[in-house]
C-alpha cells in the first residue's frame, strides 16, 4: 500500500499589512477569510487567477472572522467594539452593530446558522440572533477579559475562555454556568469543542494544550509540545486530530487517539497566530505575525488512520519538547473502533442469521485491539533493533580502546 504523505504547503497569500489574527474557510471551499491587526477583513479566492477582496469598515484591529455554516455570511469581530456581518462578494456589503463595551475577541456561529456568540474584554459572553443581529442574553460570571467563546456542535452548550484563567461551560437554555475548569497555569487564548461534543480543548499562554471530558469534567489529555504560547487550535472533522499554532512559529498536528505528536510544520517567520481546518478536513489554513496566510493540504486525511500510524511509528517519542504526555482517548470518550472504522458499508450477511450491531462492534473492537497490539510490537521490535545497534557500537568502541592500549609503548604483553 502506498504510504500517506505528510501535510504539504499548497499556497500562501500576502496582502495584509499587519499580523493575521484569524482565518476560516468558506464551506464551499472557494474562499478563505482572514482578519488582521491592520483593521481589514480579506477574502481570498482558492482559484489562483481570481483576485482577493479587501473589506474595509472596522476602525481598529479585526480579532476574529468566521463564515456562517451556509457560507453566505462572514462575521468579523473587532477592537472597535463592533461585529460586522459581510456578504462575501465583490461589493463586500456589511451590517454593523455595537456588540460590547470593550474589544470583541471572538465571534462564532451556531451549527444551524441561527445564532452567534461573541466574547469580549468587557468580561461578558453574548448571544445574538443572526437575523437582524438581535441581542438575546449575556453570560456574566468571568472576572477578566474573555478571549474566546464557541457553541457545542448540538448548540445546547457554550464554552468560554478567559484571562481569569478559567474555562466555563454554559447551558444555553438555562443560561447557567454548569462547570469551570481551572487547571491552566496561564491565560487561555482559544477553546473549542471536539466534533463529538464530548470534549473541549484549550490553547494557553503556558505553552500547553489541554483536553477535558465535559461529561465527567475531567482532564484527559495534556500536551507540552510547544516552546511558546499556543494561540489557536482546530479539530479535524473526524475528531482524530488536533492542529495547533504557537508563538514558537510552528504548527503541530496531534494524534488524539494515541495521545501524541504526529507532525511539526515550519512555515511562518515569527508567531503562528491562527489555524483552522476546512469543514471536510482536506485542508487547513494558518496565519501569522509575518502577515501571511498559508494553506496546507492535510494529505493524511485520504488515508486510513492505521496507515498514518504505521507511517509515523518511527517518530514515536522524539526528543525534547516534542513529547506529548497524554493518554489515548479511550471510552467513554468517542470509541476507538468507531473513530477508526472503515466507512465502507458492511457486506451481505448470511441469510440464516442477521449480523447484529453488537457483533459488528465486537469484531471491530477485536480488529482494533489486534491492530494496536501489532503497532506496539512494531515499536518493541524497533526498540530492540536500536538497542542492538547501540550494543554493537559499544563493543566496537571497546575493541578499539583495547587495540590502542595494546599498541601503546610499555603496554603489558
Amino acid at each position: 500500500m502506498e504510504l500517506p504523505e505528510d501535510p504539504s504547503l499548497e499556497r500562501n497569500f500576502k496582502g495584509h499589512r499587519d499580523t493575521v489574527t484569524s482565518v476560516d474557510f468558506n464551506p464551499n471551499m472557494k474562499q478563505i477569510a482572514s482578519g488582521s491587526m491592520d483593521s481589514c477583513v480579506m477574502v481570498w479566492n482558492m482559484k489562483p487567477q481570481m483576485r482577493a477582496y479587501r473589506f474595509v469598515g472596522h476602525k481598529d484591529a479585526v480579532m476574529s472572522v468566521e463564515f456562517s455554516p451556509s457560507g453566505h455570511l462572514l462575521a468579523s469581530a473587532s477592537r472597535d467594539k463592533t461585529v460586522r456581518l459581510w456578504v462575501p462578494s465583490v461589493k463586500g456589503e456589511s451590517t454593523v452593530f455595537k456588540a460590547h463595551t470593550g474589544t470583541v475577541r471572538s465571534v462564532s456561529f451556531s451549527s444551524d446558522g441561527q445564532s452567534m456568540v461573541t466574547a469580549s474584554d468587557d468580561k461578558t459572553v453574548k448571544v445574538w440572533t443572526v437575523h437582524r443581529q438581535k441581542f438575546l442574553f449575556s453570560l456574566n460570571q468571568h472576572i477578566n477579559w474573555v478571549r474566546c467563546a464557541k457553541f457545542s456542535p448540538d448548540g445546547r452548550l457554550i464554552v468560554s475562555a478567559s484571562d481569569d484563567k478559567t474555562i466555563k461551560l454554559w447551558d444555553k437554555t438555562s443560561r447557567e454556568c454548569t462547570h469551570s475548569f481551572c487547571e491552566h497555569g496561564g491565560f487561555v487564548n482559544f477553546v473549542d469543542f471536539h466534533p463529538s461534543g464530548t470534549c473541549v480543548a484549550a490553547a494557553a499562554t503556558d505553552n500547553t494544550v489541554k483536553v477535558w471530558d465535559i461529561r465527567m469534567n475531567k482532564l484527559i489529555q495534556h500536551y507540552q509540545v510547544h516552546s511558546g504560547a499556543v494561540n489557536a487550535l482546530s479539530f479535524h472533522p473526524s475528531g482524530n486530530y488536533l492542529v495547533t499554532s504557537s508563538n514558537d512559529s510552528t504548527l503541530k498536528i496531534l494524534d488524539l487517539l494515541e495521545g501524541r505528536l504526529l507532525y511539526t510544520l515550519h512555515g511562518h517567520q515569527g508567531a503562528a497566530t491562527s489555524v483552522r481546518f476546512s469543514r471536510e478536513g482536506q485542508f487547513f489554513a494558518s496565519g501569522g505575525s509575518d502577515e501571511q496566510i498559508m494553506v496546507w493540504k492535510t494529505n493524511f486525511d485520504s488515508s486510513t488512520y492505521s496507515d498514518v500510524l504505521r507511517h509515523k511509528k518511527r517518530d514515536v517519542f522524539t526528543s525534547g519538547a516534542d513529547n506529548a504526555s497524554s493518554a489515548p482517548l479511550q471510552p467513554p470518550y468517542p470509541a476507538r473502533e468507531e473513530l477508526i472504522a472503515s466507512p465502507d458499508p458492511p457486506g451481505p450477511q448470511p441469510a440464516n442469521r442477521p449480523k447484529s450491531q453488537a457483533d459488528d462492534f465486537n469484531m471491530r473492537n477485536i480488529a482494533s485491539t489486534l491492530e494496536h497490539i501489532v503497532g506496539q510490537l512494531d515499536i518493541l521490535t524497533q526498540t530492540v533493533g536500536i538497542l542492538e545497534q547501540r550494543l554493537s557500537l559499544t563493543e566496537d568502541k571497546l575493541r578499539e580502546c583495547m587495540e590502542r592500549q595494546e599498541k601503546r609503548p610499555g603496554a603489558a604483553t
